[in-house]
């Protein structure tokens, strides 16, 4: 079941009712265990055994970790479940993408390879709680957390599910202890959480749901459409994947908020970013620092002469391409965004960095102009770089943006602006769009925008109704569409 549907809601109501009617600690666990699983099992319940074998791995490991002190035999426990994790999520997420691969490899060679009649089923959201899940006995390899001796602690902290299916990715050191310990209903948490989720729906049903149609019929078959065309294409899936993305994180920490859980920020305004290091540490916050302590820092991160810190660098980016999606496009995404981040690591070592908490362009009321201009730059380049992450494949990729390139050096020569007409806000979506970029400018220094301190509350309670109301019509206009972070 998806967070936009009448069946999570009636599943959520039960859910709440039932978890703060448990008094013990204990108890509500079991019941979120029981809820995680019914929860993931609704897509197909044969995934919920991948779930429960993951955990039980970890787990294991990490108990294991716990009694012994021998250097050797603790390097084989951690090998032993990083193997296990990673030939579940190798098999089910990549055996499609190399038996194609070298299907095609072995036939540009001239031997015709028999076609593998497998088709390996996706689970959904299996990077997402294998990586949140390996993290666990990672730490305590390092000695840098203590386990549980409690499996229903454990199996409650993987299943958790909000943020099971898409993240946040969570660290066990910040979210394990939460389990761990007494939760009491906390009403200005809970109704932050329902704020926070509010916003997270206005992104993905007002926003990225009537986005998607337009992007679609553009990367079905850019070969269709002029430069124009395609660049407005590309910029709306800027937006889309934002507001679909960031919008089940809002949903997710939200949630969470009301079963008495802090989940860490995912999203800090990416869009605001000045550079694309700083971007990177906006978006996606989870994943981008699960990269930097797992594989950055391990291979010698930035305290190594300049060329093995870009080979640390790329090999980061790279793998994090290839997390996403079993596609070339994916591979040279990372690949695209790992070059572009070269230059500016390289030279600013040892410099102080902007962090995502941080108040992103200043706390000007408006940027100045060479901010600005470090903004846009920057989101050009994401959206370049969006465009390898949409397409079909490596050749439509480059067909999009050479059409683009040569609408830019020849605007004349571009055709007229038809891909609007195929959304159902049809030429009110850019200033729709405007209105949301403003609101999140104004609203930066918060975590999520509707956060309203000195408006009184008649106010604030028109402005929730008509987002309510506003989502709920534009909502019903067209299909809801899966969140686009379900196929990682």
């Amino acid at each position: 079941m998806t967070f936009t549907t009448l069946t999570f809601l009636v599943f959520l109501t039960i859910v709440f009712a039932l978890y703060w009617s448990i008094p013990s600690r204990r108890g509500q666990n079991l019941a979120l265990i029981v809820a995680g699983y019914v929860f993931y099992g609704w897509w197909d319940w044969r995934f919920c055994s991948l779930l429960l074998a993951t955990s039980l791995v970890d787990f294991w490991a990490g108990r294991a970790l716990e009694r012994t002190e021998d250097a050797w035999r603790r390097q084989m426990l951690l090998t032993t479940a990083l193997t296990a994790n990673l030939s579940l999520l190798g098999f089910f997420k990549y055996f499609n993408f190399f038996a194609d691969s070298f299907r095609t490899t072995m036939g540009t060679l001239g031997w015709r390879v028999d076609p593998v009649t497998l088709r390996i089923v996706l689970p959904v959201g299996i990077s997402f709680y294998t990586f949140q899940s390996m993290s666990y006995s990672i730490d305590i390899y390092r000695r840098r957390f203590r386990g549980t001796a409690h499996l229903i602690d454990y199996l409650a902290f993987v299943s958790f599910f909000p943020q099971l299916v898409s993240g946040p990715i969570e660290r066990a050191a910040h979210l394990l202890p939460q389990f761990q310990g007494p939760r009491e209903f906390d009403y200005a948490r809970a109704t932050d959480g329902c704020r926070q989720m509010l916003w997270g729906f206005v992104k993905k049903l007002l926003l990225a749901d009537t986005i998607a149609p337009v992007v679609n019929v553009a990367f079905a078959d850019p070969r269709a459409f002029g430069g124009l065309d395609l660049g407005v294409a590309s910029v709306l899936f800027a937006f889309q994947i934002y507001c679909d993305f960031s919008g089940y994180s809002d949903i997710a920490v939200g949630l969470g908020k009301l079963f008495g859980f802090d989940l860490m920020r995912n999203f800090a305004y990416p869009y605001f970013a000045t550079s694309p290091g700083e971007f990177w540490r906006r978006w996606h916050i989870s994943l981008s620092t699960w990269f930097r302590d797992y594989v950055f820092v391990p291979l010698g991160g930035s305290r190594t002469t300049a060329l093995p810190h870009a080979r640390n660098i790329m090999v980061t980016f790279l793998l994090s391409g290839l997390w996403h999606g079993a596609a070339w496009t994916f591979v040279a995404w990372g690949a695209l965004h790992g070059t572009a981040l070269l230059p500016e690591s390289l030279a600013g070592r040892g410099r102080p960095k902007r962090r995502a908490s941080d108040v992103p362009g200043g706390d000007a009321a408006l940027p100045s102009p060479g901010t600005l201009g470090r903004m846009l730059g920057t989101f050009a380049f994401v959206c370049v770089g969006w465009v390898f992450f949409r397409a079909a494949s490596i050749r439509d990729a480059w067909l999009v943006v050479r059409r683009i390139g040569g609408t830019v050096l020849a605007p004349w020569a571009s055709g007229p602006l038809t891909i609007l007409d195929v959304g159902p806000l049809g030429l009110a979506l850019p200033v729709v769009l405007l209105l949301f970029v403003t609101i999140e400018w104004v609203q930066r220094r918060h975590v999520h925008p509707l956060v309203f301190p000195g408006m009184p509350r008649p106010l604030r309670w028109a402005t929730y109704q008509l987002l309510v109301w506003l989502t709920l019509y534009v909502g019903t206009i067209g299909t809801s569409s899966p969140f686009i972070y379900f196929q990682f």
